[in-house]
């Protein structure tokens, strides 16, 4: 019934030869696996969860990497009491250089069935890709995004914050 000593210290051998092989196997795939594609995330909350059609989230951040190619995003969180199963939204970049380039995206929220995302508990969470193909900047410096929501409801009740997300395509 009870271990004796001899037995304790050579099962202790035996539990450390192990960890002493996985752990360092284990690190080396942990790490060789993650590459990460994330260049920028920034959500901005809306406020009082009533997204007036007056209030524009904008989010700026600097661009360097002329050479890479990169998806971009609309991030949407919104409860599960939002009316609607999709949204509609303006996006507006300003690139360096002044240059302003504009367009309407729909972004689906809801299927038949379910709300489309990730959820947790009654808050979902939408990514859409709203580049049709990877985008490269063509010159560095500041860029500024800004989301307009252009639904007929105004406020539009539920939606809880709206950012834009920059992946850097990996090659």
């Amino acid at each position: 019934m009870f271990c004796k000593q001899e037995d304790i210290t050579s099962m202790g051998k035996y539990t450390f030869s192990v960890i002493s092989v996985l752990a360092p196997a284990f690190f080396v795939l942990y790490f060789s696996s993650c590459k990460t594609n994330d260049f920028f995330e920034r959500n901005i909350a809306i406020p009082n969860q009533a997204w007036e059609r007056s209030f524009k989230p904008s989010v700026n951040f600097d661009i360097a990497d002329t050479t890479s190619l990169y998806n971009i995003y609309v991030t949407l969180r919104h409860t599960h009491a939002y009316g609607y199963n999709n949204i509609w939204l303006n996006v507006q970049f300003q690139l360096p250089g002044d240059i302003v380039k504009q367009q309407r995206v729909e972004i689906p929220l809801a299927s038949n069935e379910a709300w489309l995302g990730t959820g947790m508990d009654d808050i979902y969470e939408v990514r859409q890709l709203i580049t049709p193909h990877p985008f490269r900047f063509k010159t560095p410096g500041k860029t500024t995004f800004t989301i307009e929501q252009v639904m007929r409801e105004t406020p539009l009740q539920h939606i809880m914050n709206a950012g834009i997300r920059v992946e850097k395509v990996v090659q």
